[in-house]
């Protein structure tokens, strides 16, 4: 209580002092004049500016793809430029717009999209997409996979705010070839697509190899989100009361959590202390016996869940890759992540016209799109993309071994039906981190039934205060 008392005064604080700076400044911001009004790129010559965080082999592609813009567009220079972490350029940009010095474009997520706004940034894209003169067709449109396509308007008032640049979602890797051990599949295991038949799974892996970890997970915070979602139970929202995730279906899946790492059967990349796709890939040894079986991690990262060879060259063990678990099959979530990018307002309407120009060129060539997606394993966000022959050469060659990264790929895109986003708002990246450690702690509870019980809730309840201290 003390807490939310205190947050209350610091919210109103913030807002005098908002309201005092603005009186005495006499000159308000410049990013929170309305939005560009819609209008062609009337051929002046113009420079936008785009932030991102790629390394030098994405660079690379998109400069190749900028050349191809230009052919379309010879009076609009594209400088770009990699800040760093995502997290460094959000911080970067936060700066700048007290200045109005904002990029033109950015990479973002959800929540950085959600704290621009605070200050009216960020261009709204719904009067774009729809011009008659440079919007999408219907049928570009309909290309986008729809799930990344929908994160753009996720943030309470149902506008369009980013377009998908490049994703990523979860997939369950698993050892393809204890999989198919006629003994193990004898006594019932499986490739588990429900989480009843995951626990089943973790038990005849359990005691076939009593040293092992069948499973790891990667995110806590996206296993706990992903299974809101698959239960259909609240987690958050854009608007109102925003943090709902404190509610009995979601106790019981964590108390269900908990029941499976004290039997030994999974364990996290927090508890185990580094990503869990390095205990699915060890070798066990005398010193070293602890492996698993099945591990669930980012699509972006398959090369990382792929063993060492041996010395006859081979790899150690086959790798497989499939959907992640579901509580419904047929009603099937799976996690949307990767970078969005946001357009920001100007002064120059002919510089947010043109960076919307550059946005839309990236976003629905077929050729970016699997140039980009091959060069850095993450998902394009368009399906028309098979036309590609060098993109549908890959998928059609994917293997767990040298071809690991395009069985992934091939994976996320027969998914494509089953992605979801969450809600955006001024706190949202609080609450993923909040659900996150909530997983870790009530994972390791040692406690039984009402005790146990009332750990979770104690938990919970912890948790959202610190939500809400945090806004």
């Amino acid at each position: 209580m003390r807490r939310k008392l205190l947050a209350a005064l610091l919210v109103v604080m913030m807002l005098f002092s908002t309201v005092a700076l603005t009186a005495c400044s006499g000159n308000s911001n410049k990013t929170t004049k309305p939005d560009t009004p819609v209008e062609g790129y009337n051929g002046e010559p113009v420079t936008i500016v785009f932030y991102h965080t790629m390394g030098e082999n994405l660079r690379t592609v998109l400069d190749q793809y900028i050349v191809e813009f230009n052919k379309l567009y010879p009076n609009i220079t594209v400088q770009h430029e990699q800040v760093g972490s995502y997290d460094d350029v959000r911080d970067q940009i936060k700066t700048q717009i007290n200045v109005g010095a904002q990029p033109n474009i950015a990479y973002c997520y959800p929540d950085h999209v959600a704290l621009y706004n605070l200050a009216g940034a960020v261009q709204t894209l719904d009067d774009f997409i729809n011009s008659a003169e440079v919007g999408l067709t219907d049928a570009e449109k309909a290309d986008f996979i729809q799930g990344y396509y929908d994160e753009g308007k996720q943030f309470g008032d149902g506008k369009m705010y980013t377009m998908p640049f490049s994703k990523s979602t979860e997939v369950l890797y698993y050892n393809a070839d204890v999989f198919s051990n006629p003994d193990l599949i004898a006594k019932g295991l499986k490739v588990p697509t429900t989480w009843d038949e995951m626990e089943e799974a973790c038990r005849i892996l359990k005691e076939y190899d009593p040293n092992s970890i069948p499973l790891g997970i990667d995110s806590e915070a996206n296993w706990f989100i992903t299974m809101c979602e698959q239960y259909g139970s609240p987690y958050t929202a854009a608007t109102g009361d925003h943090f709902l995730f404190d509610n009995e279906t979601n106790h019981a899946f964590v108390k269900r959590l908990n029941s499976w790492f004290q039997k030994g059967y999974m364990t996290t990349q927090t508890i185990y202390g580094a990503y869990t796709s390095g205990l699915f890939v060890n070798n066990p040894t005398e010193d070293n016996p602890t492996r698993s079986f099945m591990s669930i991690g980012s699509s972006a990262g398959a090369t990382h869940q792929r063993p060492a060879k041996g010395d006859d060259g081979k790899y150690l063990f086959n790798v497989g890759i499939t959907s992640i678990p579901q509580v419904d099959p047929a009603n099937p979530k799976v996690i949307s992540q990767g970078p969005s990018v946001c357009i920001f307002k100007k002064d120059n309407p002919q510089e947010v016209v043109a960076s919307w120009l550059f946005v839309k060129f990236l976003t629905t060539s077929v050729d970016f799109q699997a140039s980009f997606s091959l060069a850095s394993g993450y998902i394009p966000v368009i399906k028309s993309v098979m036309q590609n022959e060098i993109f549908a050469g890959k998928i059609e060659a994917a293997d767990g071994g040298n071809n690991i990264s395009s069985l992934s790929l091939k994976v996320a895109l027969e998914q494509e039906a089953g992605y979801y986003t969450s809600p955006a708002f001024n706190g949202s990246s609080t609450a993923r981190d909040e659900v996150g450690n909530l997983v870790v702690a009530c994972a390791q509870f040692t406690e039984t039934g009402a005790a146990l019980d009332a750990k979770i809730k104690e938990a919970f309840e912890s948790a959202v205060e610190e939500c809400e201290y945090a806004q």
